[in-house]
């Protein structure tokens, strides 16, 4: 919107220009004022915001001067972008609380991101897309051969995931279009309101805890947040916790505890954040205490891991009394990368080191780690994420009914009793002499020295030892001699004490 002011009456009205500037160096200049004012007779102009004035300065002296004012639109404030309906029907009885999250559906979809192990995928997606393409520029009917590649499609896409490697399984769990926690507990809850802080003045996005119901059972659900997209992810860290995060779900596990609430926790993230103000702020002090925690809560835990779960920062909110994973999800104690690096001296060596970690979930289930694998749907969760969210629910709600109808001791020896399962053992004698498989040391061990004792002579030649520069009138440390003569002295001769006492004598009188 544009105001325009004829410049003869302008300066004539009542209206007034508090710091206006004109450029010199453009005889079309431009003008930038800060507010207008008008007196009470005339139109209130103030405090509306002008973006900036524009003077056109015609070439002849005493021509009109024409000015007019842009007005800018104020940008949305928070209270106009919070998610509540401009309208909300006054007979709704539920559903109020899903508008307090300010997690809301992207605008814009996420682009397709094609993993190099679905090339076969894309190249008949693209043949498909030919074929009907065609048919609509030459009407006819191509309904058989796109059943066909339909289904070659299909069969395809089955095979293919089917034999995937681990290595695979882990690009699939850290595909950037896979669902997040908030998107499967928007889906799965009934109502869903997020609790935020930890008491100390944080409050870590990385985590994300909150109070939802689903069947009319209400859970404490706490859990690992990736973002959607750039931005997201740099706001979320990569979902890599803080100190802060730890805590304050520690927090909600205590106030689940304390009322009742049943604990469902959703693991995806690469590890704890690991940086220098974390480790000073206690980072290992926040996980071990969260370790301890959960041992003694009286409320069932029920874990799912979603993507990747690494190391302590995945176990600092899965200490459970039962672990569902997904299909294509992970659990590391060291992600392949880190460990090829260690082990193989290269990252390259990754595949191999996924091998031989057993991080995938039908590995984990053998070992007794997992209790269940939720099936994805096919081609990964990221292709249904309703469909992944609704199998998720089902698994949930399976394991949970039977753990409530345990007494809060039984739940705390189950949860203990799982962990001391895992791992096997075996008693035996350990064989000193058997020779390993290990790398040669690269620089040679030297040989020991030889330590003699020195003898009394040595000691005594020592401490009669005379510097060369020392002067003939210079004072002689020369002592007696120490070595005593075993043949000439008898213990029991009673002259020897005589002596003794002499010396003793003397050595008094001089002092």
């Amino acid at each position: 919107m544009t105001y325009v002011f004829h410049a003869s009456s302008f300066f004539r009205s009542s209206y007034t220009m508090n710091s206006c500037s004109f450029s010199p160096a453009l005889r079309y200049g431009h003008t930038s004022c800060e507010s207008l004012s008008a007196n009470p007779n005339g139109v209130a102009a103030s405090p509306i915001a002008a973006e900036r004035f524009r003077v056109r300065l015609p070439r002849s002296v005493g021509s009109r001067v024409f000015m007019g004012a842009k007005i800018r639109k104020g940008k949305k404030g928070r209270e106009t972008e919070y998610p509540w309906p401009e309208k909300v029907d006054g007979n709704l009885k539920d559903g109020y609380l899903s508008y307090l999250s300010s997690f809301k559906p992207l605008s814009i979809k996420p682009k397709p991101f094609i993993l190099p192990f679905e090339r076969p995928i894309v190249d008949i997606e693209k043949k498909i897309a030919e074929v009907r393409d065609l048919a609509k520029e030459t009407g006819m009917d191509f309904s058989e051969q796109i059943l066909e590649l339909e289904k070659k499609y299909e069969q395809v896409v089955k095979d293919l995931y089917a034999q995937l490697t681990p290595i695979q399984r882990l690009s699939v769990a850290r595909h950037p279009n896979r669902p997040t926690f908030l998107d499967h507990v928007i889906n799965i809850t009934d109502k869903w309101v997020e609790l935020h802080g930890d008491r100390a003045g944080y409050d870590d996005p990385a985590i994300v805890t909150g109070i939802g119901s689903i069947d009319g059972i209400t859970f404490m659900f706490i859990g690992h947040q990736k973002g959607r997209n750039t931005k997201e992810n740099i706001h979320r860290n990569f979902a890599m916790p803080t100190p802060h995060g730890y805590r304050k779900a520690l927090r909600m596990m205590k106030h689940a505890d304390h009322h009742g609430f049943p604990i469902i926790s959703f693991i995806d993230t690469p590890g704890a954040y690991a940086e220098r103000q974390s480790e000073e702020k206690g980072q290992g002090e926040a996980i071990a205490h969260n370790l301890r925690s959960m041992f003694g809560l009286k409320v069932p835990v029920v874990t799912v891991v979603i993507g990747e779960g690494g190391s302590g920062g995945a176990l600092a909110i899965g200490c459970c009394n039962k672990m569902l994973m997904l299909e294509n999800s992970v659990y590391y104690v060291a992600s392949p990368e880190a460990c090829a690096a260690i082990l193989y001296k290269s990252a390259k060596a990754a595949p191999k080191a996924a091998e031989k970690l057993k991080i995938t979930a039908q590995e984990l289930r053998k070992f007794k780690i997992s209790d269940e694998v939720i099936p994805e749907p096919l081609g990964g969760a990221h292709t249904d994420p309703f469909e992944a969210s609704k199998l998720i629910k089902n698994a949930v709600m399976k394991h949970m009914h039977e753990l409530l109808k345990m007494s809060p001791d039984e739940v705390k020896r189950d949860r203990i009793a799982k962990f001391r399962a895992v791992g096997l053992w075996q008693d035996g004698e350990l064989d000193t002499y058997r020779k390993r498989n290990m790398k040669k040391r690269d620089a040679p061990i030297p040989e020991p020295l030889s330590i003699v004792a020195p003898s009394l002579q040595t000691f005594e030649s020592s401490l009669n030892y005379k510097p060369e520069n020392m002067k003939g009138d210079d004072v002689d440390f020369k002592l007696p001699s120490l070595s005593p003569k075993s043949e000439n002295i008898k213990r029991d001769d009673p002259k020897v004490d005589k002596i003794d006492t002499v010396n003793a004598s003397s050595n008094h009188n001089s002092f």
